[in-house]
């Protein structure tokens, strides 16, 4: 065998061995993320409905992955410094934002300019959650049926006023004004469960609120729910009619959380997160646990997520021009 027989004999052998090589790597770089804890930053306290989620999504994630899931509650700053944890850290997959309807939709018709955009800087995971607004009352108030209220909002453009303990409900309350063609007028507290009791001790003569926050105070007769805010009713509270059965066809009003990574994470690591928190989203124990505290699954990934987001920035904005709230 000549120098040259060899030295091909040698090469295609080196290129057999390369190629088994990257064949047995393959698979590894495939499973290899992630392979460190995963950081969820939360914009709001332990206990809130966000975190609530950002807590179970955690669990099934570790289970899936073996790699321990941190809660890190950012809460305070409209959401900004949540924000700015996510967005400062590497963008690396392994900081993932648990946003809501307030910071990755609503905050954009509250300010003259955001420091970040909540369309531009992230990447969209998965829907996680929506929970329809419920509209309370006081447990004594004359108001006891939906059409009830909206007559007297009629009669007295101006009389009735609401709570609201965020931007959000705020909108939400204008969203009822604009459906229900009347006029009330909004009073700021500085939490929902400020609002939720101000409503209760007849401070204000009505809310629109999350329904964990107010559930058991209409359960025992403290406060009257009217109409809950979706197209179906709710397994939590199966008595309160949806507003289209209550004379209000057409309102609908959710909050909801969704999780997202800076835009400047690698495609592979953000379809690999992706794929796995859309898994979890349908598992239907996701939608007995969602059940069981009056909320349901939002299905869709990260297209569904995108197109969903920017229709409810869209309908918020236009909702805050119609009622002229001053942008901060």
């Amino acid at each position: 065998m000549n120098k040259n027989t060899i030295r091909r004999t040698l090469m295609a052998g080196l290129a057999g061995v390369a190629l088994l090589g990257a064949a047995a790597m393959a698979p590894a770089l495939a499973q290899g993320f992630p392979n460190k804890p995963i950081k969820f930053i939360v914009p709001f306290p332990p206990g809130s409905a966000t975190d609530t989620s950002a807590r179970y999504f955690a669990k099934k994630l570790s289970e899936m992955t073996s790699q321990p899931v941190i809660i890190d509650n950012r809460a305070g700053g409209n959401g900004f410094i949540a924000v700015r944890a996510v967005l400062s850290a590497p963008a690396d997959g392994y900081t993932v934002f648990i946003g809501s309807n307030s910071t990755l939709a609503v905050n954009t018709a509250l300010f003259k300019s955001l420091p970040y955009d909540p369309i531009a800087d992230f990447s969209p995971l998965t829907m996680m959650v929506r929970a329809p607004a419920l509209l309370i009352v006081p447990g004594g108030s004359s108001h006891t049926t939906l059409p009830e209220l909206m007559a007297a909002a009629k009669a007295k453009p101006g009389a009735l006023n609401y709570a609201h303990g965020s931007a959000g409900y705020q909108l939400m309350a204008e969203l009822f004004n604009e459906t229900a063609n009347v006029k009330t007028y909004g009073v700021p507290f500085k939490s929902a469960t400020d609002s939720v009791v101000a409503v209760a001790s007849e401070t204000v003569d009505l809310a629109f609120v999350e329904i964990t926050s107010a559930q058991e105070l209409v359960k025992s007769g403290k406060l009257r729910a009217l109409a809950v805010a979706s197209a179906s009713r709710i397994g939590v509270l199966p008595s309160v009619p949806t507003s289209a059965e209550a004379g209000l066809p057409g309102f609908n009003a959710y909050v909801w959380v969704a999780a997202v990574v800076s835009s400047k994470t690698p495609k592979a690591e953000t379809d690999k997160l992706a794929a796995l928190m859309t898994t979890i989203e349908n598992l239907p124990e996701t939608r007995e646990f969602y059940e069981r505290i009056g909320g349901e699954v939002m299905r869709g990934g990260p297209e569904q997520m995108r197109a969903f987001q920017k229709s409810e920035i869209d309908l918020w904005k236009r909702i805050a021009v119609k009622a002229k709230i001053e942008q901060q």
